[in-house]
């Protein structure tokens, strides 16, 4: 019965590929719904997917019994999905299945008709989708959808777009092999007793598809993306809402915007930094204070090499809930004062952002739209001084709020004198000085020669901050072409040579912590402008105390720790100055000179996937293809091994070796292999009279050894004209000699 089984199995290998190819394509549009669905749904839909696709292959039944074990199948799936997921918690009143039976099909009924939905639609294009013709027609069918909603929504699906891609490739590469077998049983057969060359040959078109496709140059669109053109014409490029998120993005968001028309602006996900952006001026805030500070947001601490990952607002950190004139808590700075700083803040537009802004850093919040409280929603972070706004997305983002803010007057003077021991011993900050295992050892390099004439933390962070800002140009649309490493500050310092706020940030945070200094990455907003007070106003002493905020004014900036002394913002980026209090300076009352570059388009949301990454595979696929490409050349190296030699050997004496010189060079080259046998030549001895010997001594090789001799003097002695196939000859009774003699050593050994 099994080899019943198992016969029925390698009969239907192309249904079980197509099923395959299928399942990779069924998961591109799980991932473009993702945002959408509910998590039980997602988990309901991906196991009954892949639960029908191996029940298609696996199961030795009829087309009815399968359909039905399949949907049995799906039932359960997503009774375990609801149930994981708290959509169905049980009456503790109702004991029997019978008794909950009703609650529970009410609960999953909505889920089992996404399942059921997905599972049928799968079944049907299995069905359908045989020809060749029509693979074509579905493969181009997907991919222009997803193109379409990739154009024309806030959503970027190119990875997804390019695993339709490759499964489409797949598709036809077994199409072509079942009509090979259909129409050529006897080469199919032939072809089954090497069935490793055959999937070689696969692999190695697809590793040479994905290698060239990831090395391809990055070329600017010469036409804008439909769907920033579409904002810009309707007005709305200061945001579009999906699922409760901003998809306005924080300049250099996202790797493949550069020269796309990407705007500046905020977002949550930094986990794939670079790129480029164009300045966008549309006002998201109005900011009512006496004092001009820097707009602190969150908070990011790990680092991955491409930007920073613990973008999840509820996860990367304990969160305390609070209310409206609560004090909050924050890192102990017994060594510095502060000031107290009253900000009035309101929104323009309809932004939805996951904290509230504030100097640093907020002690409380005094209202919210106005009113002395809340009805909940605020929760405050105090490890990382984050005051987190409702993060299961239930209210909507207030309107206006107002915070009470302590901002640090720094002691400079007496802070540059203290020492690594006196300022971090006995302190655990692990999570402050994380890098990546991968992080380039020539980043370190740099950071330990630019602050070699720095004693202590904060002179070397002084140095670190004076090197980035006169040595690397700002620039809004770094020339990428030029970026080889995979580490973004890598790139960057060595490489780009230029760029934004995200790249400076980063590089500052990353090298410090490379020195044992504590330091974090920080996002939010520089202080923005202020309207210009008329000169006979300005003269009777008005003041204006409000500030325009902008997304142009979206940044990102470095904390850096010194102990008792706190939390210092450190600015790296060239023509910012984050507003700093001294114990030997005034307030900054001066604006920024922010770079001046106009131009205005919305950058896509992230991909459906959740990421804003560009177009990527994996990075286990790309090994894996380049490791098979490498497989393949040392094989042809190895296959043609012979002509290489006689290449080098061409290339030494400047002309081609003649048929005697070759049937000499392979000669001397069995000998050689002879000798390492242990069949040395002696000095005195002739070839023939050494070949006479070892004859004697390991009669196995004895008619090789005679029919090479043979070869050899003929060539060498004989007066007839040695042709190719002489040295060929030569070559092929070596291969036998080198046989017999490896045969020799095993029978030694056993």
């Amino acid at each position: 019965m099994i080899a019943n089984w198992w016969s029925k199995l390698k009969s239907s290998w192309y249904r079980s590929f197509s099923l395959l190819w299928l399942l990779i394509i069924a998961l591109q549009w799980v991932s473009y719904t993702k945002p959408f669905w509910l998590d039980e749904t997602t988990a309901a839909v991906l196991l009954t997917l892949a639960a029908v696709a191996v029940l298609e292959i696996l199961l030795p039944l009829s087309w009815t019994a399968r359909v039905i074990v399949e949907a049995a199948v799906a039932v359960y799936l997503t009774y375990r999905s609801v149930i994981h997921y708290g959509a169905y918690v049980p009456d503790p009143m109702l004991t029997s299945l019978r008794d909950r039976l009703p609650g529970l099909a009410s609960a999953m009924g909505e889920y089992l008709l996404f399942a059921l939905g997905a599972a049928a639609l799968l079944l049907a294009a299995s069905w359908w989708v045989k020809t060749k013709a029509r693979i074509l027609l579905f493969v181009a069918c997907n991919v222009t959808a997803l193109a379409a909603l990739d154009s024309f929504t806030p959503y970027i699906l190119w990875q997804e777009i390019a695993w339709v891609m490759f499964a489409g490739m797949g598709w036809l590469v077994t199409r072509h092999l079942r009509n090979f077998q259909l129409n050529y049983p006897r080469g199919w057969s032939r072809l089954l007793e090497y069935p490793l060359k055959v999937i070689m040959n696969v692999a190695i078109i697809f590793s040479l598809v994905i290698v060239t496709g990831i090395n391809m140059p990055k070329v600017r669109p010469t036409l804008p993306d439909p769907y920033e053109f579409w904002q810009d014409l309707n007005g709305t490029g200061t945001g579009f809402r999906i699922s409760g998120k901003s998809v306005n993005v924080e300049p250099g968001s996202g790797t493949s915007t550069a020269g796309t028309g990407a705007l500046s602006g905020y977002r949550t996900s930094d986990d794939n930094l670079g790129g480029g952006f164009n300045f966008d001026y549309t006002p998201v805030m109005t900011v009512t204070s006496d004092l001009r500070t820097y707009m602190r947001g969150e908070t990011r601490n790990v680092y991955s090499g491409k930007g920073w990952t613990d973008d999840d607002t509820v996860t990367r950190g304990k969160l305390a809930e609070t209310t409206v004139g609560q004090s909050l808590e924050a890192p102990a700075a017994p060594n510095t004062e502060t000031r107290l700083l009253k900000q009035s803040v309101r929104i323009l537009g309809n932004g939805d952002y996951p904290v509230f802004f504030g100097g640093y850093a907020i002690s409380s919040v005094d209202t919210i739209n106005g009113e002395p409280h809340s009805e909940g929603g605020l929760y405050w972070r105090s490890d990382s001084s984050e005051l987190v706004w409702n993060p299961t997305r239930g209210r909507p983002y207030p309107q206006s709020y107002t915070v009470t803010s302590q901002v640090p007057v720094v002691p400079v003077q007496e802070l540059s004198k203290q020492t690594f021991e006196t300022l971090y011993g006995g302190l655990d900050l692990d999570a402050y000085l994380q890098l990546p295992n991968s992080f380039p050892e020539r980043v370190k390099e740099l950071a330990r020669q630019v602050t070699e004439q720095g004693q202590t933390p904060y002179g070397k962070v002084a140095l670190l901050q004076q090197y980035l800002q006169q040595t690397y140009p700002y620039s809004n649309q770094p020339d990428l072409s030029r970026s080889k490493s995979k580490d973004l500050v890598d790139s960057f310092l060595f490489e780009i040579k230029e760029g934004y706020c995200d790249y400076y940030s980063s590089a500052l945070v990353t090298m410090a912590r490379s020195l044992g200094i504590p330091a974090r990455w920080i996002k939010g907003y520089a202080p923005g402008e202020q309207a210009q007070i008329p000169d006979n106003l300005a003269m009777q002493g008005v003041t204006n105390n409000n500030y325009t905020i902008t997304n142009a004014d979206a940044h990102s900036w470095a904390e850096v720790y010194f102990g008792d002394y706190g939390w210092v913002p450190v600015e790296a980026t060239p023509g910012f100055n984050v507003p700093l209090l001294t114990q030997s300076e005034t307030p900054d009352t001066e604006q920024a000179d922010v770079p001046e570059e106009e131009t205005t388009t919305l950058e896509p949301a992230p991909a459906g996937t959740g990421d804003g990454s560009n177009l990527h595979v994996g990075e286990w696929l790309i090994w894996v293809a380049g490791a098979i490409l490498l497989a393949w050349a040392g094989f042809l190296i190895w296959q043609r091994r012979t002509a290489l030699r006689y290449g080098l050997q061409r290339l030494r004496n400047g002309r081609p070796l003649t048929p005697e010189e070759k049937v000499e060079y392979e000669t001397a080259r069995w000998v050689k292999y002879a000798g390492r046998k242990g069949m040395l030549k002696e000095e005195h001895e002739t070839l023939r009279e050494s070949v006479g010997r070892w004859g004697k001594e390991t009669p196995e090789t004895a008619e090789n050894l005679s029919s090479l001799l043979r070869l050899y003097e003929r060539a060498k002695y004989s007066p007839e004209i040695t042709e190719d196939k002489d040295w060929r000859s030569v070559y092929t009774e070596a291969l036998r000699l080198r046989r017999s003699l490896r045969s020799r050593g095993r029978a030694r050994r056993n």
